[in-house]
């Protein structure tokens, strides 16, 4: 049971520094959210807020590995244009377009009340 979830970890360690490295969109988020991350923590009034400000940019991390993965198994599965390759890249790149506007809300509701 505890090497599984050792493996576990490692294997998300893993694609969170292949997304790191190779994924140029992650790259750019990363780099913001370092930035936001510890101004968040220190702009929150309360738990609440701070707890607001950080997931909010940590949902955008996440709706962007969730993307690149669904990308990168297109990808795999055919390089030939199609309309269903099309939908799912799309689809998975809009849930980044929300979570980025979720983040701004959020940003906005929570600083300027």
């Amino acid at each position: 049971m505890l090497q599984s979830i050792v493996n576990a970890a490692r294997n998300s360690l893993t694609g969170l520094a292949a997304a790191a490295r190779n994924e140029g969109s992650f790259q750019v988020e990363l780099a913001v959210c370092v930035v936001l991350l510890p101004l968040g923590l220190w702009l929150g009034a309360t738990g609440i807020e701070r707890a607001l400000l950080v997931s909010s940019v940590l949902i955008v991390l996440f709706a962007e590995l969730v993307n690149s993965s669904i990308e990168a198994a297109v990808d795999r599965t055919s390089l030939e244009i199609h309309p269903l390759a099309k939908r799912a890249k799309d689809i998975g790149s809009a849930a980044v377009m929300l979570a980025l506007f979720n983040a701004g809300v959020v940003w906005l509701l929570v600083l300027f009340p």
